[in-house]
């Protein structure tokens, strides 16, 4: 069982659109760059390797260099300049992303890690400063023993307006290289497919080298 945070604070109002994707609250986005051939990407998920949809097969968008835009909830400040991404989506509204970055170093890799998770364990608190209409509950699904780590946590948001999301994010290291994963969709913790995330979260880890 995970543990469970609740809070209600007060805050800048945030987009429609980005909650119901479980995209996320985007500041300024740097553009992504062009994509590179596929030799020089990093290795990421394929559609297949995503929790399975009933009723939908899962597509994907080229591997590409740059942050993504909008930058992802809660994650997507600390994300540099570096990052690689890929966009998943299927044919009704569930959607995933894969964002990895490459180090020059391990205990760079370690830190930024660590940053992320520092995020990701505030991300309920945070997006309720910056919107008083939003009531965002998370849990933390625990440690995965994958390479070096990764740790995976579920965020839940309701809106004044009735909307309610479900998203799950994790991150992942294997020497100098971190990678996240998130998959959202419209619903509750009822909805949330952690066991098959966790699995897709180990394979993404796996390929990392």
């Amino acid at each position: 069982m995970g543990e469970t945070m609740q809070i209600r604070t007060r805050g800048i109002r945030t987009t429609v659109a980005a909650l119901a994707a479980v995209a996320g609250v985007a500041a300024a986005a740097v553009p992504a760059a062009a994509a590179t051939p596929a030799s020089d990407t990093p290795r990421v998920l394929e559609p297949a390797e995503l929790p399975p949809h009933p009723s939908s097969p899962w597509y994907a968008g080229a591997v590409t260099a740059g942050q993504p835009d909008p930058l992802p909830m809660c994650v997507g400040d600390a994300l540099p300049s570096t990052t690689w991404h890929r966009e998943y989506w299927t044919e009704y509204d569930t959607n995933a992303q894969q964002l990895t970055v490459e180090g020059r170093a391990e205990q760079w890799a370690k830190d930024f890690a660590a940053l992320l998770r520092k995020d990701l364990a505030g991300c309920a608190k945070k997006l309720m400063q910056q919107d008083p209409d939003i009531t965002a509950t998370q849990k933390y699904y625990g440690r995965l023993n994958v390479e070096e780590g990764a740790d995976v946590y579920g965020i839940h948001t309701a809106s004044a307006w009735g909307s309610s999301d479900i998203g799950l994010f994790s991150v992942g290291r294997d020497g100098a290289t971190v990678t996240v994963v998130r998959w959202g969709q419209m619903g509750t913790f009822q909805h949330a497919q952690v066991a098959d995330f966790k699995a897709t979260t180990v394979t993404a880890v796996n390929k990392l080298y």
